[in-house]
């Protein structure tokens, strides 16, 4: 007690240098955490942004070429087929699992007075797995749909609530859920509801689902058109074989259309997993970014204890040579140092820490889940701008153990200088 007591009244004495040291300290952790969290905050919303898809999956569309090939002129405009899709279920089993095809038509959707105008949507099954749809009631267009060629319908549960009408007391989950099973319209043809699925925010929300099949008999669609082919893939971890295996894919749907195998633009692939690695890489930077920069400003205010303990112990020079000359070892000076030091950066340590932690909680509070309309869709910005407790904790010690080195070199020094020597200092 009579330690901290001492202590207390140096710091009461040295009301400005402990206030200069104090800051140097909380400065450092607050910046630290707000900092981190903020870089958080925007990597959480990318990530979640890029989840809304099955990272190993593959879409594939048609293009143009960009090559004359076998007297055919260049810029000739690619669809893809059944037999693309056909090559794409047989000939790849290597690393292609589950094939599917998207074909897209507009349609009015009706249920009595109330209508939606829609995206009639036909799919395979697989499609909710690679777009990672949730369901909210009901079912998704399953193998039996797709093989019987059923007039099915799946619908966005905004689009469902417009088929309810205006009455507000049946706009609840309970009577939504009430409607899978009843029949609607799409044009004049009655189908079958037999699912509601989530609203996606960072969509549009106004695709209807029936399966590809029936779409493709409904308009009298061809086998000279698919639309786009979509498929999830396994056995390629590395860019390298990623490359490899759509010049390969590529190469084989490019034959049936006598494009040249090297025309990238007759098929393009949008391949998920390797974009989704680019972006960890991109990510990974922002990470180390913000920690280089978080460091140094922890670092600074490291320094800045550090000058602030060499002047403190310079300025009491004559004070620990009367404390020798009347008999205090060099073990009570250098404790006494080291202490004050400890406590100093301890306090203000925590002080920063609680601060970083409150602003963060601000930011998430406030602009946290920030989304911007575009008017047909809303993309999340910031999501979660905070920083783990583990992270707070360590940057508080960090500066702690910091503060403590930057006591004790200078206190070893005032330890073992001479009474004599402590008394003439100025």
């Amino acid at each position: 007690m009579e330690l901290l007591n001492e202590i207390w009244q140096t710091a009461r004495r040295n009301k400005l240098r402990t206030s200069l040291t104090g800051f140097a300290v909380a400065w450092g952790i607050f910046m630290l955490i707000v900092l981190l969290g903020a870089g958080n905050g925007l990597i959480n919303a990318i990530t979640r942004s890029s989840n809304r898809f099955l990272s190993n999956s593959m879409m594939v569309f048609g293009g143009w070429t960009e090559k004359a090939y076998q007297g055919l002129p260049e810029g000739r405009s690619i669809n893809l087929a059944q037999k693309d899709l056909m090559a794409t279920q047989t000939e790849f089993h290597d690393h292609i699992d589950d094939v599917g095809a998207v074909l897209n038509q507009s349609a009015v959707v009706s249920k009595g007075k109330e209508y939606v105008n829609s995206q009639l949507t036909g799919v395979f099954p697989n499609h909710i797995r690679i777009n990672k749809r949730e369901m909210l009631h009901g079912r998704f267009i399953n193998d039996l749909d797709l093989r019987h060629k059923r007039k099915v319908l799946v619908l966005a549960r905004s689009q469902a609530k417009e088929l309810l009408g205006s009455n507000q007391e049946t706009t609840g989950s309970n009577h939504l859920a009430s409607m899978v099973g009843t029949y609607v319209n799409v044009g004049n043809i009655a189908f079958r509801l037999v699912g509601i699925y989530k609203d996606d925010e960072s969509r549009e929300n106004n695709e209807a689902f029936t399966s590809f099949t029936t779409l493709k008999t409904m308009y009298g669609i061809g086998d000279n058109q698919v639309g786009n082919i979509e498929y999830s893939f396994h056995g390629l971890p590395t860019e390298q074989a990623n490359e490899a295996f759509e010049a390969r894919y590529r190469q084989r749907l490019n034959s049936n259309h006598q494009a040249a195998p090297d025309d990238q633009n007759a098929i393009w692939i949008w391949n998920r997993f390797t974009q989704a690695m680019q972006m960890n890489k991109g990510l990974s930077i922002i990470r180390t970014a913000l920690w280089i920069v978080g460091l140094f400003t922890l670092l600074s205010g490291i320094v800045g204890v550090s000058n602030i303990m060499l002047i403190t112990v310079k300025e009491r020079t004559h004070e620990f040579g009367i404390r020798k000359a009347i008999g205090a070892r060099p073990w009570s000076i250098l404790r006494l140092i080291i202490v004050e030091s400890v406590i100093i950066t301890t306090f203000f340590g925590y002080i920063g820490m609680v601060l970083g932690i409150a602003a963060n909680e601000y930011m998430d509070a406030t602009i946290g889940h920030t989304q911007i309309d575009s008017g047909l869709f809303k993309a999340t910005m910031f999501v979660n701008p905070t920083v783990g407790l583990d992270v707070c904790i360590e940057a508080t010690l960090v500066m702690i153990i910091a503060g403590t080195v930057a006591g004790l070199i200078p206190a070893l020094k005032a330890a073992r200088i001479r009474p004599i020597e402590a008394l003439r200092a100025e």
